[in-house]
């Protein structure tokens, strides 16, 4: 028998679930359930479910780079001007290549030392209060903050609000409605579906 103390660690993590989210007649996004089940010591939390959409991992990429330049980062799915929201295969498509590169990340210990990438796939907070949880300039540590919100159905009382500040990257808006799942109303999208949720994406 293995001692309890040699036991293998392992960190599983699904890019699932997309849904469709209406901004306004013309314009929606897509985003996208991140599941992490883990024993991994460098995990506050061992399950943990948040969404997000694409240009949110846009924003991790560039933050993990710049702060690890000597590490070749895999790459994101590539943005293209015909990625369709309501073609099951584009979307499947981008589903799976968030999938591969948050998997090839999370294998990297380096990487892993990075709080932003921990608070990107345990919490719901969005890139600027991430930055300024990390920079210390917020009342909760990185460690309450994946305690205490690590699921959708928890938010910071400032979320609601925080919406507002949701342009803070280039528009992932898309021009068309329909196809996936719909969610317009955020009581929908962040609820942790026993081990699922949704993650944001765009074009």
């Amino acid at each position: 028998m293995t001692p309890k103390h040699e036991k293998q660690e392992f960190v599983t993590v699904l890019v699932r679930d997309p849904r469709i989210k209406k901004e306004d007649s013309w314009h929606s996004h897509i985003d996208y359930e991140i599941f992490i089940h883990t024993n991994s010591m460098c995990f506050t939390r061992k399950t943990s479910c948040v969404r997000r959409r694409f240009r949110e991992f846009v924003w991790l990429r560039q933050r993990l780079q710049s702060n690890a330049a000597l590490i070749q980062l895999p790459e994101l799915p590539a943005r293209t001007p015909f990625f369709n929201t309501n073609n099951p295969q584009h979307v499947d498509q981008r589903r799976q290549g968030l999938q591969q590169f948050l998997q090839k990340i999370l294998q990297n210990p380096l990487l892993l030392s990075d709080s932003r990438l921990h608070l990107f796939v345990q919490t719901q907070l969005n890139p600027e209060d991430i930055e300024a949880c990390v920079s210390g300039h917020t009342k909760y540590s990185v460690e309450d903050a994946i305690h205490e919100f690590a699921c959708l159905k928890r938010r910071f009382p400032v979320e609601d609000e925080g919406r507002k500040k949701e342009n803070y990257a280039d528009s992932d808006s898309e021009s068309s409605s329909s196809g996936l799942g719909h969610s317009s109303d955020d009581n929908i999208s962040h609820g942790c579906k026993g081990s699922t949720d949704t993650v944001p994406e765009e074009p």
